[in-house]
C-alpha cells in the first residue's frame, strides 16, 4: 500500500527518483517494470505494471464497442508509456505528461493505494488549500466521503 506525501523533484532530464518509502515497496513487492498515464493531463499515475494490468483486465471485460472502454483507452495511451526503473531507482516521465501536467522540478509524490501520484508542488498545493490558508478536508467533504464509504 502506498501512502503519504514525499517532496521531490523531477530532474532536468525528466527523471523522478523514488522516494525511498516508495521504492522499498517496490522493491519487495512490485519489481521495477511501470506503466505512467494520466487520466486528465493534470496528474502523473505511476502503477506498478501489476496493478495496471488488473486494470487492464477489468478493461477487457467490457465490450470494445463500450465508448466508457474507449475514452478510458484513449487517454490513458495518449499520456501512458511503459518505463522501467533503472539502478538509481528513477522512472522517466513521459515528455507529453511532463509538459501537460507541469510536473518539472518541485513535485509531490503522493501515495494512493496501489499507485502513486506525481503533481506540481505549487498548483497541487493551491487546489487542495482552504480558505484559510491549510490543506484540508471541508465539512461537505467530509460528509461526502462518509455517504461513500457508509461510515
Amino acid at each position: 500500500m502506498f501512502r503519504g506525501n514525499h517532496p521531490t523533484r523531477v530532474d532536468e532530464k525528466g527523471r523522478l527518483k523514488l522516494p525511498a518509502d516508495f521504492k522499498r515497496r517496490v522493491d519487495e513487492v512490485y519489481g521495477p517494470q511501470f506503466y505512467i498515464t494520466s487520466l486528465d493531463g493534470k496528474r502523473a499515475q505511476i502503477h506498478p505494471l501489476k496493478e495496471w494490468e488488473k486494470i487492464e483486465a477489468q478493461v477487457a471485460k467490457l465490450s470494445s464497442m463500450d465508448p466508457v472502454r474507449k475514452k478510458f483507452l484513449d487517454v490513458t495511451n495518449y499520456y501512458g508509456q511503459m518505463a522501467e526503473m533503472d539502478a538509481q531507482g528513477r522512472l522517466l516521465i513521459p515528455q507529453l505528461l511532463r509538459e501537460t501536467a507541469k510536473v518539472v522540478g518541485e513535485v509531490n509524490v503522493l501515495g494512493s493505494q496501489t499507485f502513486l501520484e506525481v503533481v506540481n508542488a505549487e498548483m497541487f498545493k493551491a487546489e487542495v488549500q482552504g480558505t484559510g490558508g491549510a490543506v484540508e478536508l471541508t465539512a461537505s467533504d467530509l460528509a461526502a466521503f462518509a455517504e461513500k464509504t457508509n461510515s
